[in-house]
């Protein structure tokens, strides 16, 4: 309670919490390659996410203003200055942003899983196993049964990598073509 008579609510001890952690976030040195900026703070996000699991909680929500939230935001906005007009720039940084906090907040739910029913992921696949089998054996799923015994397992860090390449292939792509 004592704390309340510097911070006025709850939402803005979160706000405070949030921008110290993009303090972890913002790289020491700007890269001079929009891809590198972008996957930097997409990792680093990740990673600061994966030492405070509660920012999973506060990520994608409204903006954080405080001066280190800012920071990291005008880190990538330069980097991506004059690549394509305003709106596609802006587009562009909210598309990886969407999928850096979707990736990271389901591997934080997997974790947070993992603790509370105390099973790891192959523990979790054996005990339900039986029932996928049985289900997957009926013929009503066809490209989940291809996908079950014929895909690749990957670490979550793998995952995560694969998908923000995509991203950032697409946006490429985007910010290749000339405006309409």
């Amino acid at each position: 309670m004592r704390l309340y008579g510097y911070i006025s609510t709850k939402e803005e001890l979160f706000d405070l919490m949030v921008d110290e952690v993009h303090a972890e976030i913002l790289p020491e040195e700007q890269p001079g390659d929009w891809r590198e900026v972008l996957r930097i703070r997409a990792d680093r996000t990740r990673q600061a996410t994966l030492r405070h699991e509660w920012l999973a909680d506060l990520l994608g929500g409204r903006p954080t203003l405080g001066p280190n939230a800012l920071a990291v935001t005008e880190a990538t906005l330069a980097a991506l200055d004059g690549l394509a007009d305003l709106d596609t720039v802006m587009r562009a940084v909210e598309t990886v942003s969407a999928y850096f906090t979707g990736a990271i907040r389901r591997e934080i739910a997997d974790l947070r899983a993992e603790r509370a029913t105390g099973l790891s992921k192959l523990d979790w696949q054996r005990a339900y196993g039986p029932h996928v089998s049985r289900m997957l054996a009926t013929g009503r799923f066809p490209a989940l049964a291809k996908a079950v015994h014929d895909g690749t397992e990957v670490d979550a860090e793998a995952s995560f990598a694969t998908g923000l390449d995509w991203v950032l292939d697409a946006v490429a792509a985007k910010l290749a073509r000339p405006p309409a």
